[in-house]
């Protein structure tokens, strides 16, 4: 059984102090920008807590053998996105109070013509961007994601204690279904929660950036915690082959983030469509802005690419974690870019300070303390599954 080190232990709760901190000190002397960093912050934990159900999903549909000796990491993951969906349903429901004002379309009389606040365009989406249907829609995504997330944890549990094929085709069933769903609920969620803070703007592949994001996210996180394991003395049937797989999932996905970045640019910038555009003017003409803009989507690129090429750089443990670093840093920084903008464009923005650094990092310390915690509550060795011994002898 994995038991939480005294170290881990105090370095999550100092995070988190840090991030009630940084909170408290936010709200306090500006609470607009103290909410828009409470929801890119939110909004990236909340991509790898769900990635973590995609993941396990993903290995079932595709009757994948390889990291059953792995998966507790993804599972445990799964246990954080309750309170990222809980932070992200508060930030929305206070968005509809008019508690903060990171959505524009929300503001009183702005769809009601004659109004001084009317805006026609936003007027036309009233169908589909009203407060009502928007949190409601909320409310179906994270409960569907923690729905399926439980299922299949409590499904591999049952499968450790009791064994049989039978647990192993419930899960391949559910996880077909989670597909299904996933498919459909991330892409609106993404079109909700962050494209919609641009609400004059639209991309017809904003799902697949964010579901690339979220991917190359979620893959560097496992491939973290199961080196930490590693190096603690647990998973001892994960060997060089799992390692070297995860890591090619990382390079992989930095590349397809990477592409669907390119891809929305450059044709945007090509067509030169003034509401296209606008989108990244917002990001350009802010010099702090377009700083970040291309040194996010450099470190993104480029680190992954140069220094995760070869075979040997997907085994080289010390390697592995230094990119994975740089990869979260380098996310985190467009989870920000995707946010602020929009939401600050009226008051100043274009710089990272306490606030969004403090937040950040209590978000690291609570996401490390639960996901420990979780795996402390279960044997981190699987049990019974049809592919174990296929994936205790992976050899690539």
């Amino acid at each position: 059984m994995f038991t939480i080190n005294k170290n881990a232990k105090t370095t999550s709760m100092a995070l988190i102090a840090v991030g009630l901190i940084a909170l408290i000190l936010g709200f306090s002397t500006d609470s607009d920008r103290a909410w828009s960093s409470l929801l890119f912050n939110n909004y990236f934990f909340l991509g790898i807590s769900v990635f973590g159900v995609f993941f396990v999903a993903m290995q079932y549909v595709s009757e994948a053998g390889w990291s059953i000796v792995l998966k507790r990491v993804p599972e445990a993951v799964i246990s954080f996105l309750p309170i990222t969906g809980l932070i992200m349903l508060i930030i929305m429901v206070a968005g509809a109070m008019h508690w903060n004002h990171i959505y524009h379309w929300m503001e009183e009389g702005i769809m009601i013509k004659g109004s001084e606040n009317y805006d026609a365009i936003i007027a036309g989406k009233e169908a589909y961007l009203n407060t009502t249907f928007f949190i409601s829609r909320t409310v179906i995504y994270l409960l569907g994601w923690i729905y399926f997330g439980r299922k299949l944890k409590q499904i591999s549990l049952e499968e450790d204690k009791h064994g049989g094929v039978s647990y192993h085709n419930k899960s391949v069933k559910t996880s077909a279904w989670f597909m299904v769903f996933f498919a459909v609920t991330s892409a609106m969620a993404s079109w909700d929660w962050i494209m919609s803070i641009d609400a004059h703007w639209f991309s017809t592949l904003f799902g697949w950036y964010v579901f690339a994001e979220w991917s190359a996210i979620g893959f560097t996180t496992v491939l973290l915690l199961t080196l930490y394991l590693k190096r603690n003395g647990y998973l001892n049937d994960v060997n060089e082959s799992h390692i070297h797989d995860l890591g090619k999932w990382v390079f992989a996905f930095s590349l397809v983030w990477t592409y669907m970045w390119f891809s929305q640019f450059m044709l945007y910038w090509y067509a030169n469509i003034p509401e296209e555009v606008a989108y990244f003017t917002a990001r350009l003409e802010v010099p702090n802005y377009k700083f970040l803009f291309w040194f996010s989507m450099a470190i993104n690129f480029l680190f992954p690419i140069i220094l995760l090429m070869s075979r040997d750089a997907k085994r080289n443990n010390g390697r592995l974690i230094f990119v994975s670093i740089i990869i979260l840093i380098g996310h985190w920084l467009n989870a920000y870019l995707l946010v602020e903008p929009g939401t600050m464009q009226h008051h100043g923005g274009g710089h990272i300070g306490f606030t969004e650094i403090g937040m950040g990092l209590g978000f690291v310390g609570l996401f490390i303390y639960v996901v420990l915690n979780s795996l402390s509550k279960s044997r981190l060795e699987a049990k019974n599954h049809p592919f174990l011994d296929e994936s205790k002898h992976l050899h690539t």
